[in-house]
């Protein structure tokens, strides 16, 4: 065991388990702290207490992993995850949603991507939010502009960042974003995120328009539910889901089975209606930090409890046959 993978480990599993943003940050900061030491610096403890990035905390893990055993710490995070890979999890090969400290999310592009990669992804979509979304620092028409180039330069022959957003579906069903930033990008999630108690028939149509759209590719955490964290709960968003759903097949979006255990959105009966409507799947992460890249796992658990052929799982299919299928709405 060597001490920075641990330190890293850790903060992978705290932010998994949604731990406060400040624990993980300690252990990516220490992380940091020793990156590039050699082996005398790392037995230097005296020297190590002095270094900016370290407390006793994450100390103690760099020593127990410098002695060479799995750091208690580690071990007890380990053993909290319970991670069991499902059958269906093990053919996913990448992931629509996600997000960096371009908008919400606490670590730059390049961290996402190293994550994704350790996991064996051979794509990921970074979806930062749209500009009305300001409590999550949404992303205007030019700093979007800005993040394309970027997230094109994480490709190669192993692994591609897909350029994507998460656009705010607006109260009369517009999109938040220019039409043709939206039609450059490669993945557009589309969500509720305000006004979630409208009245069953204006949630409707809202819903209806932006699926309607010819802009869209995934209709992101439907129902807007929480059913547990640090949020707490909320209920469920009212709104016609045959109609949604029928709309969603004819228009080829994928109904997005959102992987973040505090939603559960949508809930199974709502997955199983859209299944028997013929829609298309996303399993996503919605990830807001590397760690919740392994969250696909609950997802996949979901959509293999209810019945949903692989197949129908866009986030199964090669990057050539995703784009395929997203390329019908450029």
């Amino acid at each position: 065991m060597q001490p920075y993978d641990a330190l890293i480990e850790i903060a992978l599993l705290l932010e998994r388990e949604r731990a406060i943003r400040y624990k993980a940050k300690a252990f990516r900061t220490a992380a940091a702290a020793i990156e590039g030491l050699d082996a005398a610096q790392l037995a230097d403890t005296a020297g190590l207490r002095r270094r900016k990035g370290i407390g006793e905390s994450t100390l103690a893990v760099i020593v127990q992993a410098r002695e060479g055993r799995v750091p208690d710490y580690l071990a007890e995070l380990r053993e909290r995850a319970g991670i069991r890979p499902s059958a269906l999890g093990a053919l996913l090969r990448g992931d629509l949603h996600s997000h960096s400290d371009w908008s919400d999310g606490t670590t730059p592009i390049a961290a996402m991507v190293k994550a994704a990669r350790e996991l064996g992804r051979e794509y990921l979509a970074l979806t930062d939010h749209s500009p009305r979304l300001r409590v999550a620092n949404g992303l205007s028409a030019q700093r979007l502009r800005d993040q394309i180039p970027i997230v094109e330069s994480f490709r190669d022959d192993r692994f591609t960042l897909l350029t994507g957003i998460e656009v705010d579906i607006l109260e009369d069903g517009g999109l938040d974003q220019q039409d043709e930033l939206l039609r450059s990008l490669e993945i557009v999630v589309a969500s509720v995120h305000s006004k979630l108690r409208m009245e069953r028939g204006p949630m409707t149509a809202r819903m209806l328009r932006a699926v309607r759209s010819g802009r869209i590719d995934v209709l992101g955490h439907v129902t807007g539910r929480l059913v547990s964290g640090q949020r707490g709960t909320r209920p469920p968003s009212d709104f016609d889901a045959d109609r949604v759903f029928e709309a969603c097949a004819e228009a080829g979006v994928a109904v997005e089975i959102n992987s973040r255990p505090e939603r559960e959105d949508p809930p199974d009966e709502l997955i199983a209606l859209a299944l028997t409507k013929g829609c298309l799947f996303s399993i996503d992460s919605d990830a807001h930090a590397p760690g919740h890249l392994s969250l696909l796992d609950y997802g996949a658990e979901r959509a293999e409890r209810v019945g949903v052929p692989a197949d129908r799982i866009v986030t199964t299919w090669p990057l050539a046959r995703l784009r395929e299928w997203t390329g019908t709405r450029r």
